[in-house]
């Protein structure tokens, strides 16, 4: 499926909202995270961000960020919206601690390859 969003734009949001989640998380062990609401609240609602951006690029995602699991990404959005009431603080540290480190470099990879292209397309 063909995405009708800026894949540009979609990267651009994912990194932006890990970057506000490691304002959110710094300096905070799991227990300090979990015992601060508006921490604990902000950083889900950019998790909930970076999974709608993800799932708009499409099937794009899968030439710009083949070593993501896509499926897992978008099932974590689903999670976060639908079933938010069992979304333990288990899962939304492991994923900050674990995942997005990774997602971030396969991100800022892919914004920079497309930029490039971009760029060269232009000179031609």
């Amino acid at each position: 499926m063909r995405s009708k969003h800026d894949p540009g734009d979609c990267l651009a949001d994912i990194l932006e909202n890990i970057a506000r989640i490691d304002g959110y998380v710094r300096g905070l062990d799991r227990r300090a995270f979990g015992a601060d609401g508006r921490r604990r609240d902000a950083a889900e609602r950019c998790l909930e961000r970076i999974c709608e951006a993800a799932t708009r690029l499409g099937d794009t995602a899968a030439t710009m960020m083949p070593d993501q699991p896509r499926s897992d990404i978008r099932g974590m959005g689903n999670r976060l919206r639908h079933a938010y009431d069992r979304v333990g603080l288990e899962f939304v540290w492991d994923t900050v601690r674990d995942d997005l480190p990774t997602l971030k470099s396969d991100i800022e990879r892919a914004l920079e390859k497309l930029r490039a292209e971009q760029t060269k397309g232009k000179t031609r």
